[in-house]
């Protein structure tokens, strides 16, 4: 395969995971629409939020519509709290209000129109979790080199089908950057939003920490096969498609999370 159609479809393949990652992701807006007073409406409702700030809930609506949202906190059977939608230049605004790093709030939206009532997500409870801000010198860094690392894994694992062409270099490269993206920069962005530097195993239930680790060793257990400059290609090639299966796992899939009676 030549060089540029290596990398070309290294690209292809890497941003379509991203992408999917991002869209089925727990911290993705819930995006849909309802039809109420005959007329079709559409809707995001948050799932992530600032600790620092109320979670602001904009619902675009034609004048007639009312609403209101009940929340609670997730994983407790306290009392709904009902708090109304306040109409403003066409629209309906509300908010949950805001929570300590890490704390979830399970929420419902119902719009009604006369004797009409609808639940926005189908009558679905919406979590969305708080986070303290991240400095955008740390997130974005640790953005583009897990990118830059998913890349490298892909171009290694399609060069290791190639036997003209020897993966290891390659493979460096994808260790070298899952390692400064995933143990130094993402502990660093954990920290600032939930205040933990590592929350996977061995020691939490994170997801996104948990097959981080999973990939590198993966690809450690690569670079073992390949010492003396074997080319170690069935290696290459399992550490190059687990990484890519585990990373179309949702984003911050059983993420931090407060309990009930815990604190930060």
């Amino acid at each position: 395969m030549k060089t540029f159609w290596l990398w070309s479809l290294a690209v292809v393949i890497t941003l379509a995971a991203a992408v999917y990652q991002r869209v089925t992701g727990p911290t993705y807006e819930l995006k849909g629409t309802v039809a109420v007073a005959g007329a079709e409406l559409k809707y995001e409702l948050p799932r992530s939020c600032d600790s620092t700030e109320d979670c602001p809930i904009t619902i675009q609506a034609p004048a007639g519509v009312e609403g209101y949202l009940e929340y609670r906190r997730f994983r407790t059977q306290e009392a709904l709290v009902r708090i109304p939608l306040v109409r403003r230049d066409g629209e309906l605004v509300g908010a949950l209000p805001r929570q300590q790093a890490a704390v979830k709030l399970a929420y419902t939206v119902i719009l009604a129109s006369g004797d009409e009532i609808v639940p926005l997500a189908g009558g679905e409870t919406v979590v969305a979790r708080f986070k303290d801000p991240v400095p955008t010198g740390v997130l974005i860094p640790h953005i583009i080199i897990m990118f830059a690392g998913m890349l490298a894994s892909t171009a290694a694992g399609l060069t290791a089908l190639d036997r003209k062409r020897n993966p290891r270099r390659m493979a460096l490269w994808a260790v070298g950057l899952l390692f400064v993206g995933g143990f130094i920069m993402g502990p660093l962005v954990q920290k600032f939003a939930f205040g933990a530097y590592w929350t996977g195993f061995p020691l939490g239930a994170d997801l996104t920490d948990t097959k981080t680790l999973i990939s590198f060793l993966f690809w450690v257990g690569a670079l073992i096969a390949g010492r003396k400059g074997r080319p170690a290609r069935g290696a290459v090639i399992a550490a190059s498609v687990v990484t890519l299966v585990i990373f179309l796992i949702p984003h911050s899939l059983f993420g931090s999370e407060l309990k009930p009676g815990q604190t930060g």
